[in-house]
This record gives C-alpha cells, structure tokens and sequence, in this order.
C-alpha cells in the first residue's frame, strides 16, 4: 500500500477519556474543552454515550454537553450506544449529532464484563440498531474492541475480528473502527492485521484506535498507516482506558499523534499548537499532569 500523504482524525477524549475519570467533570468545563478542540481544526468529535447513568455516571450529563457546546456547523459530532435502550434515548436528541457508534467486542469473555451480553446477543442487538440509525438519516460506525488481543483470552484471531467487522458492514455501516482496547498490539502485527481488513472491507472506512498502555500506542499507529490506513482515533492529553480490566491506560495523545503526522509530512488538517493548549486546559481541570508528550515537549521548532 501507498503511505496515505493525508489522514483523517477523530477526537473521542470528551468521551472515551471523560468515562475513565475518577470525578465528574463540571459540564461547563466540558463544553469549554469540546470547544477549544473544534477550535483546533477537528471535525470529527466523539462527544457522549448513552449508557446508563448508574454505570457511567461521568457521562451523565451528555444531553446537556450535546445542547451547550459550540462548535462550526462542519464539525461531525458522534455519539457512542450501547445497547437499543440507548439508541432510544439518543434519538430523542437525534438532531444534536451526526453519527452513532456501536460496538463489540471480538472477545467473549471481554463482551461478557463490558456489557454483560454475549457477543452473539450483543451482534444481533447491533443489527436491529444499524438499520434504525440508518433510517434515521444518520451515519453509522461500528467498533470492534479487543481486535488485537484479550487481557483474559489472550489472542483473538483476525478472522474472527474481520468477520464481525463484515457482519457490521453488511448491517450498513460505513465506518469500522478495530479498537487496542488494552494496549496488547505491536507494530508488526498491525500492519499485517490492517493490510487485511482494507483488502476485506473495500468502500468501508477502516479507523485504527490505538491505546499507550505499554507504550507501542505511536509505534502502532506508524504501523496502520504504513499499511494504508488513513482513519485514527485518539485522546486529547493521552485521557482514556478502559475499566475492564483495571489497569488499562489511555489511547494515544492526539497532539503527539499530529505531530509525528506533521513531521512525517501527512496532513492533517489541524492545529497542533491548539491542540497542545487544550490538553493544556484539560491538564488544568483535572488538576492533575496528563501522560502526552506534547504538552510537555511542545511543537518541533526547526527554526
């Protein structure tokens, strides 16, 4: 495959990272922080979730963020549903936002603990949900998490991983993402695993998410695109992880996967000085340091 000379990103902190906090954050400060990423040059943007607000309470609060935030009328706001229950409470708001994900994982065990289904129960669920989504007039992604190993299955064959992503393609969506949901994939690995699933999903957009729990979060991503890939998720100040198990760190910076982008000379269509200064901010509302690179380092200055 030719290296893409342009990728596109999606932001999915105000989610992904949000969710793994130990305290909620004030809405107000979502909305300040969801804004300076628009701000930033990002047009994608993962925002909320409808799950329960007993099981992620951090969350709670997304109707009103979806209500309060500000951003340019170009700027593609998603959403992640678990479950038809969810879907139900997301359509009721269904003009604030622009894609739905829904999810799986390739690990029975993994699905099992995250949302106490079986992945047979939890496909059959999500084939019901991509034909309403569609319906809807909304675009429809799909994710497949621990598409790279199982922290209590071990390996999961990419076989098994590309044949739930075909399920979701057939269902109709038009964006599969393949989740390192605890940081198990290595560089060589990847680029085997994303040279397959281009070839298998011809006219689907194909994301890497990568996660920095062992430190190959960059390594991976250099990877995925080297093979093609020219879709990525990531975390403004490397926010994230994943609660099952415990332990599992966050997805890869944003700023620091830009500015390996840039110096690689791939477009990205971003600010990586507006980016750095957001997770800045989100630094400061945590009141805590954040593990980016960038936030630290700042931009390459050649000069």
């Amino acid at each position: 495959m030719t290296r893409p000379s342009r990728v596109h990103i999606r932001e999915v902190g105000p989610r992904d990272g949000f969710q793994n906090e130990p305290e909620h954050i004030p809405t107000e400060q979502k909305v300040r922080l969801i804004n300076a990423l628009a701000a930033a040059g990002l047009k994608r943007i993962e925002v909320a979730s409808f799950v329960r607000p007993d099981v992620i309470p951090q969350l709670a609060d997304g109707v009103e963020v979806l209500n309060r935030i500000d951003v340019p009328d170009d700027v593609r706001l998603m959403v992640l549903i678990p479950n038809s229950r969810g879907l139900d409470n997301a359509l009721k708001v269904r003009e604030k936002f622009h894609e739905a994900a829904i999810f799986v994982s390739a690990s029975e065990t993994h699905n099992k603990r995250n949302v106490n289904r079986t992945v047979a129960e939890t496909m059959a669920d999500n084939e019901k949900m991509a034909a309403r989504i569609r319906g809807e007039g909304l675009d429809c992604a799909a994710v497949v998490a621990t598409s790279f190993g199982c922290p209590y299955e071990g390996k999961v064959e990419l076989d098994r991983v590309l044949g739930l992503a075909e399920r979701f393609a057939e269902a109709g969506a038009t964006e599969i993402g393949f989740g390192d949901t605890t940081g198990m994939a290595n560089p060589a690995y990847v680029s085997e695993f994303f040279a397959a699933a281009l070839e298998r999903l011809p006219g689907v957009e194909v994301t890497a998410h990568f996660h920095n729990t062992r430190g190959q979060g960059l390594a991976n991503a250099y990877a995925a695109l080297e093979a093609g890939c020219a879709s990525f998720e990531s975390s403004f100040g490397e926010l994230g992880g994943c609660p099952v198990p415990p332990g599992s760190t966050g997805n890869i910076a944003t700023e620091d996967l830009v500015s390996m982008f840039h110096e690689m000379g791939v477009e990205t269509g971003l600010s990586l000085p507006g980016l750095i200064d957001a997770a800045r901010a989100a630094q400061d509302v945590l009141g805590r340091k954040l593990t980016s690179h960038s936030i630290v380092a700042g931009p390459v200055n050649w000069n």
